[in-house]
């Protein structure tokens, strides 16, 4: 066996610094961040050929003197952590290991000035080999280049992307950090153009929404929900997107703790939790959240990058996320985005008026009431109303034409009384006028129209019944006069019969029966009549892919969702007046009627002033 001997130094700095220097992309974000604790208001970044050829970080921060830089590219030294307590970290570097790092794998020189100095100081780091300090003329502050990284580590080279993609990380870093720090200028340029560029903002709150909507965009700033939640001494600020702006991936979902950008999943997954149903399946909201917590409240010092946290109250944490955004989502009432109106007439003027400029168009919303609680099917809905919603469905059953069966699916309705339809008009939703090809139904409001999809619609209606009434307890059922047997592969039958216990919380009764076949005994009464076999195939599926690692309460949700879907009214289903007010006033009282339990929108809205720039009036 061989004698234990200790590394070369220079080799131990190159481990290091493939722990802390993964990429270009990781030594901009430490440089960056020096910038920001030094106390400097304006950052440029020059990049070549995505930072592998330079970087190059100019800021107007406090800057180093002689001997400040020559401690600086030493191992450990800091001037960030003066209490020597790992738990009491104001600033983002404490290490003292990232310019050591990237000067082992990099041609490194750091120049720095103080206000107090009549000239600055350079000093140069080849590959670990450092030079002397020299004097340098240059204005107060400090500027790091970075050539060549990786070139003396070849190996690591291999593991780049093309230039693009390592560019789009550098951008990327740097805006999470412009998004946190609003009151600094970022500039960005990669030689041919600019990549960035962010004017300071006020160090408020509405400096920090003007910041985000120069980052992520103005739509998103404009348009989502403003967040302000407290519990015990942590604090949460932001805002968060409709849930039908919803996005592919998770790379719109911005977490900052303590001002510091994090990527963890254990807030990504509850910030997922707090969208709960309202999301299709893989699909991610937008949202920005700042979470503040004392500095003892908080380690980040468990990932060499600082991209990951741990909070000492993890569930505290979860708690004071999951309930906000659910509670800002449901007080936000119709959650139907406002851009749905802006996207659908900038279709429109691609295909008739390109130069007509985009509209925006946002419904004001009353406060948000809970549902009733289902106690029995109704004949025509599966869903009973409000009292005041069936006072306002029956006032408009009497002076609405009672069906536009006999008609013609696209006629208009007859004109009703002028009072009536007037306080119809100025409900969010509006008075419904006709039912398009059996599936859409048209409303007039008093300043445009609204389009809603009436399947999905009610769809969301059920899901929110059926979870008010599973809060009080298990779901009343109804018996089937004939049983349903349903044959099924081993495996459904498996996930099924492993979830008796939920089904029957939800008014759904199965057994095994037989070899390969199940028996339907119970379905939910809520749902009325419904195709039992068809259900139980679907939620065989269902429960066979969530598997499981889905919590009892994540598998309860696809468990309604699927049968809710089920219970709604069809598309293809012809309704009278009074059933398509119904449904409008049953909305507007319900929690995220604005998208279905699959997250797709249930209404569009256009305003009249949408309607006249479609047409060319304005």
């Amino acid at each position: 066996m061989a004698d234990i001997r200790l590394l070369p130094s220079q080799l131990v700095d190159q481990i290091a610094a493939g722990e802390v220097i993964e990429r270009p992309a990781a030594a901009l974000k430490e440089l960056v961040e020096n910038a920001i604790d030094s106390g400097a208001r304006h950052i440029t970044i020059h990049l070549k050929e995505g930072g592998l050829k330079e970087i190059v970080v100019t800021d107007d921060g406090c800057g180093m003197t002689q001997d400040d830089l020559s401690l600086a590219i030493q191992r450990h030294a800091t001037s960030k952590l003066p209490n020597a307590d790992l738990f009491d970290i104001n600033s983002f570097g404490f290490r003292g290991e990232a310019l050591p790092s990237i000067g082992s794998v990099s041609d490194l020189t750091l120049r720095s000035r103080t206000s107090s100095e009549a000239h600055g100081w350079a000093l140069r780091v080849l590959h670990g080999t450092l030079s002397a300090v020299e004097p340098h003329a240059m204005a107060y502050g400090t500027q790091v280049i970075v050539r060549d990284l990786f070139a003396n580590v070849p190996a690591r080279l291999k593991f780049m992307k093309t230039t693009r993609t390592e560019a789009g990380n550098c951008v990327d870093v740097i805006k999470r950090l412009a998004m946190a720090w609003p009151m600094i200028a970022f500039e960005a340029h990669d030689g041919l153009r600019k990549l960035l560029h962010y004017v300071p903002r006020s160090d408020d709150e509405q400096g920090r929404i003007l910041r985000l909507g120069d980052v992520v965009g103005r739509s998103f700033s404009e348009q989502a929900i403003p967040l302000d939640a407290m519990r015990d001494e942590a604090v949460m600020t932001g805002l968060i997107g409709m849930p039908t702006a919803n996005k592919p991936t998770t790379a719109h979902m911005y977490f900052f703790v303590n001002n510091r950008p994090v990527r963890d999943k254990f807030l990504l997954g509850a910030l997922r939790a707090g969208y709960g149903d309202t999301l299709p399946r893989g699909r991610h909201p937008m949202a920005v959240l700042f979470i503040t917590v004392p500095s003892a409240d908080v380690d980040v010092n468990v990932h060499p990058a600082k991209a990951e946290v741990r909070f000492q109250d993890q569930s505290g944490i979860r708690s004071l996320i999951v309930g906000s955004v659910m509670s800002h989502l449901r007080d936000a009432q119709l959650n139907n985005p406002a851009e749905s109106g802006g996207d659908s007439l900038r279709y429109f003027q691609a295909n008739s008026f390109p130069s007509a400029p985009a509209a925006k168009s946002r419904p004001s919303y009353p406060s948000y009431q809970a549902p009733p609680r289902m106690d029995e099917a109704h004949a025509n809905w599966q869903a009973p109303l409000s009292a005041a919603a069936s006072e306002r469905a029956a006032q408009a059953a009497q002076t609405i034409a009672p069906s536009i069966a006999e008609s013609q699916p696209q006629a208009r309705m007859e004109q009703a009384d002028e009072d009536t339809v007037t306080a119809l008009h100025n409900t969010p939703l509006g008075a419904a006028k006709a039912q398009l090809h059996n599936t859409y139904l048209v409303s007039e409001t008093a300043d445009g129209i609204v389009i809603i999809d009436q399947h999905a619609a009610h769809e969301r209606l059920v899901m929110e019944r059926m979870k008010a009434a599973m809060e009080e307890g298990a779901l009343p059922s109804q018996i089937l006069l004939l049983p349903e047997v349903v044959d099924l592969p081993d495996h459904q039958i498996s996930a099924l019969l492993s979830q008796t216990d939920l089904l029957l919380k939800a008014g759904l009764e199965v057994e095994a029966f037989g070899e390969g076949s199940i028996i339907i005994r119970q379905t939910p009464a809520i749902l009325g009549e419904v195709d039992a076999k068809k259900l139980i195939l679907d939620l065989a599926e269902e429960l066979t892919e969530i598997g499981t690692m889905t919590s009892f309460d994540q598998k309860i949700e696809h468990v309604i969702a699927t049968m809710s879907c089920h219970g709604s009214v069809r598309a293809g289903r012809q309704l009278n007046g009074a059933e398509m007010n119904a449904l409008l006033r049953e909305m507007e009282i319900t929690p995220r009627s604005g998208q279905c339990n699959h997250g797709r929108p249930t209404y569009v809205s256009l305003s009249l002033q949408d309607i006249e720039k479609l047409f060319g009036r304005r």
